[in-house]
């Protein structure tokens, strides 16, 4: 996949058969759109996703996690374009000129039902379909994926995100939600302390996180899966300034430390505690292990 990031003056030479949008947590809607542009590939264009950079706060995910996850669906080109004003007061049919047909270069267009683009969000996909006879493309809107007759969208995973609802939140997404990062030295007090040594994670601000507590979870390094818990939030027993990520990975002792990984949250276990003594803590975490290894057994 060719990444193209952070530029407007970008340009592709091939033929491309185009998606758009902001993809936000790259759920099942979005991975419907790309999967059609991918079909598109046998028309001998190249699949393209174009990604608006509106604004990434509150992110399902980091622009480096969209791109992970785009970039394991095959598809040629991301363009993970910034929205500044150059973009953003564009009138729809310049937009249209410009980025979809000069630099895009687009024979197709595939968008939701309700793809808006252009100043004011004036432009839809009426207006793609009035133009395409004109510049030659070809348009193709498909409806909205939906859950238990609820329109799949960011909103309604966040909500589900926000109750610690996991497992609702990886079937929106058709994937387990994740953090990754570079694992950081902590305090050790995981190994040294509690005999329970842990990977530690400090996610951006940008990224949304569901409710501090502990989950079950899965670690992904070097192309492997291994399971384990999670703790997200300040461990108020030993006191830390700042949101974190902690994960003991079961019956795991090689050192992390400024090694890649990503974290999966499968299950919500119970929320962060204040305990009374490091003993306390330690029977604690002793019990999330025993439940978490109760939840993968039963997988």
């Amino acid at each position: 996949m060719i990444y193209i990031q952070g530029i407007t003056d970008f340009k592709i030479e091939e033929p491309t058969a185009v998606t758009l949008g902001k993809f936000d947590g790259m759920h099942r809607g979005h991975q419907k759109l790309v999967k059609r542009i991918r079909e598109l590939e046998s028309s001998g264009v190249k699949s393209t996703v174009f990604s608006l950079n509106k604004n990434r706060q509150d992110a399902l995910l980091t622009s480096e996690e969209q791109r992970m996850v785009i970039e394991k669906m095959e598809v040629s080109y991301l363009v993970d374009c910034p929205f500044l004003p150059e973009i953003s007061r564009m009138e729809p049919e310049e937009f249209i000129r410009r980025i979809l047909v000069e630099q895009l270069n687009a024979r197709y267009i595939v968008v939701g039902n309700d793809f808006r683009f252009g100043h004011n969000r004036a432009g839809d996909s009426e207006l793609l379909k009035k133009m395409q006879e004109f510049y030659g493309f070809r348009v193709e809107v498909l409806g909205k994926e939906q859950h238990k007759g609820q329109i799949i969208s960011s909103t309604y995973i966040k909500q589900a995100l926000d109750k610690g609802n996991m497992e609702l939140v990886n079937d929106l997404l058709g994937y387990p939600y994740f953090i990754a990062g570079e694992v950081l030295h902590g305090r050790h007090m995981g190994g040294k302390v509690f005999g329970m040594p842990t990977t530690n994670l400090i996610p951006v601000s940008a990224k949304r996180l569901p409710p501090n507590g502990v989950y079950v979870s899965r670690t992904v390094y070097d192309g492997k899966i291994y399971p384990g818990i999670t703790n997200i939030g300040y461990k108020p027993t030993i006191g830390e300034n700042f949101r974190g990520v902690e994960t003991h990975i079961f019956d795991f002792d090689k050192d992390l430390y400024g090694e890649e990984i990503q974290v999966e949250l499968l299950s919500y276990e119970r929320p962060e505690m204040r305990f009374n003594s490091v003993d306390e803590l330690r029977m604690q975490m002793q019990n999330d292990i025993a439940f978490g290894k109760e939840y993968f057994h039963g997988q």
